[in-house]
């Protein structure tokens, strides 16, 4: 299928997990994809695999927390391809748990990373977008943003995001562009390695808080993506969909619990 044929994509933390994945997905729809990331190996790896395929591709490194190279990035979009018709804010980073243990350095890296890098992509990609009255903004949230499971300042930080994207969808709704967050449960990505490292089940750990008895894959949440992105979607915005293999539904191990007396 081709339902990103002649679109230009920008896609942060794109040489990785949900990023990579979201990269190639949307060049085997058709995108042509700038892929950004802090890794420059990792981006060129990931770029030169599209490339192989028959995919448009190009690799910008840089750090989004950093607003002149989010500039650097969309001029790049615009110079090869003319336009930014999709943005995907997926980089993000998560460190330290408790609030009483997170230093203020630790807790401002972890704003600067998840919300003030979809910041300066948005203000960098969104006149592009308003000038041709079209747009798609894809923003990479997380259940941690929606309720309460630790990593305090991550968690905050995805909970503002959500909250940036409702805010963007409404104020450019009417000029044609679309914003909406996706929230992913755990996916296996290498941001879980140190993790597994210090417990290597965590996954079969997690697995049955999860109602489809499975944690997820970064093509989970691609695929999500590419319909945001898509003109499928062409009538929503301002939406938060959980892609979490139905952990915010609810628990049922904790009704179980309650029905037995546990």
């Amino acid at each position: 299928m081709d339902r990103l044929r002649g679109k230009a994509a920008v896609i942060t933390g794109g040489a990785s997990g949900i990023g990579r994945a979201t990269a190639e997905l949307f060049a085997s729809e058709g995108a042509r994809v700038v892929i950004f990331d802090r890794n420059a190996r990792s981006g060129e790896e990931a770029t030169a695999t599209i490339r192989k395929v028959g995919g448009e591709a190009v690799f910008v490194p840089g750090d989004v927390a950093r607003a002149t190279d989010a500039e650097r990035a969309v001029a790049t979009a615009r110079e090869r391809y003319g336009q930014v018709d999709i943005l995907v804010n997926n980089a993000g980073i998560s460190v330290g748990n408790s609030a009483l243990d997170i230093d203020e350095p630790t807790w401002d890296l972890n704003f600067a990373v998840v919300l003030k890098g979809a910041y300066h992509f948005v203000r960098a990609a969104l006149p592009l977008m308003r000038a041709r009255h079209q747009g798609a903004i894809v923003n990479v949230a997380s259940v941690n943003g929606m309720l309460a499971l630790g990593e305090d300042a991550y968690s905050a930080a995805k909970a503002g995001l959500i909250n940036f994207t409702q805010n963007l969808a409404v104020r450019y709704g009417a000029e044609g562009i679309r914003v909406n967050a996706i929230a992913p449960g755990t996916v296996r990505t290498p941001i879980w390695q140190q993790q597994i490292e210090r417990t290597p089940d965590v996954f079969d750990r997690l697995t049955p808080w999860y109602p489809l008895g499975r944690v997820g894959e970064p093509e989970d949440i691609a695929r999500a993506a590419l319909f945001l992105a898509s003109d499928e979607a062409s009538w929503i915005t301002g939406v938060v969909l959980p892609v979490d293999g139905g952990l915010t539904a609810g628990q049922y191990r904790m009704g179980s619990d309650l029905q037995h007396g546990r």
